[in-house]
């Protein structure tokens, strides 16, 4: 952390002095492609290099079209645009950056690779590990659900905020880790557990909607999907108890329901997740990224020492 957290307070150091203070998110960033001394609304801005699971937030002149992939990217009107770097990219990605017609950049941005370790998890309900096919039916209906709830896509720019823990305790589980369940492999690990007592207080991390609230999932229990803007949402998962419903806007702190065990879980924790429309992205480095810009601010804030 402290190599992200250092790098992160250059970063904000060198251009502080050019960006656009909108967010935190926007300070995050350095040149990719920019002209020398173009103003600071013309520079198309994203870091040199993210890491694997990272949200990548940049910024392009107001009005350009960008393209990754196959997806055009959703921009505010201030030029803010994210997305999201899977647990299995590698290499360059590239971002096409269209200013005006028929002017198009490109931005190449490193990815940089994780080592994810092996996680042994025993005492989980065989069930839930090789569920038998009425059961194995159950769970495809209630994924797509969730898959369908993160499909949404709207203007909000909530994820831009500096996420702060929904609930505080040990990590008991880190993104992108292999696990092997009752000694049977499984897949890499979506989220990042927190270990609290049932019955805690889960506080939304950033502003959003609630878009899938439901209890009694198979796999996953009691379940909120909390959308942050342009495909940018957050899970909670094993929840005991849930407090909120479909459609509802919450702030940043309000309470969403309460530490669980509920599904595939071997005691109380809460499993957060977060996501970029499919691609599943590590909560944990949008918390370092807050902490970065906080730190940030209380060095500037400072007094000069005589």
């Amino acid at each position: 952390m402290r190599s992200v957290l250092a790098g992160s307070m250059l970063l904000v150091a060198a251009l502080a002095a050019w960006l656009v203070p909108v967010s935190f998110a926007d300070a995050q960033t350095a040149p990719a492609v920019a002209p020398a001394r173009a103003p600071a609304d013309a520079r198309i801005v994203f870091p040199p290099a993210a890491q694997q699971g990272a949200l990548v937030i940049g910024k392009v002149p107001a009005g350009s079209v960008v393209r990754y992939g196959e997806r055009v990217l959703r921009t505010t009107g201030y030029g803010t645009v994210v997305f999201g770097v899977g647990r299995e990219a590698s290499g360059t990605l590239t971002l096409q950056v269209e200013t005006a017609p028929g002017r198009v950049d490109s931005v190449r941005i490193a990815v940089t690779p994780r080592d994810f370790p092996t996680e042994y998890i025993q005492g989980v309900p065989p069930k839930t590990v090789n569920p038998p096919p009425e059961i194995a039916a159950r769970i495809e209906r209630e994924q797509a659900e969730v898959t369908a709830a993160r499909a949404r896509d709207d203007d909000r720019a909530d994820f831009a905020q500096a996420f702060v823990w929904p609930v505080r305790g040990r990590i008991s589980g880190r993104f992108g880790n292999q696990r092997v369940y009752n000694g049977q492999k499984g897949s890499g690990h979506s989220g990042m557990d927190i270990a609290a007592p049932t019955g805690t207080a889960i506080l939304a991390p950033a502003a959003g909607v609630v878009t899938f609230a439901k209890p009694g999932l198979y796999l996953t229990g009691g379940t909120v999907l909390l959308d942050h803007g342009h495909g940018v949402s957050s899970n909670f998962l094993h929840l005991s108890r849930i407090d909120v419903k479909v459609g509802d806007r919450v702030t940043q702190g309000q309470t969403l329901g309460a530490v669980g065990a509920t599904g595939r879980a071997t005691g109380p924790h809460l499993h957060w997740g977060m996501n970029w429309f499919d691609v599943r992205v590590d909560p944990l480095l949008m918390l370092e990224r807050a902490q970065a810009d906080q730190t940030t601010k209380a060095a500037a804030a400072k007094p000069a020492t005589p």
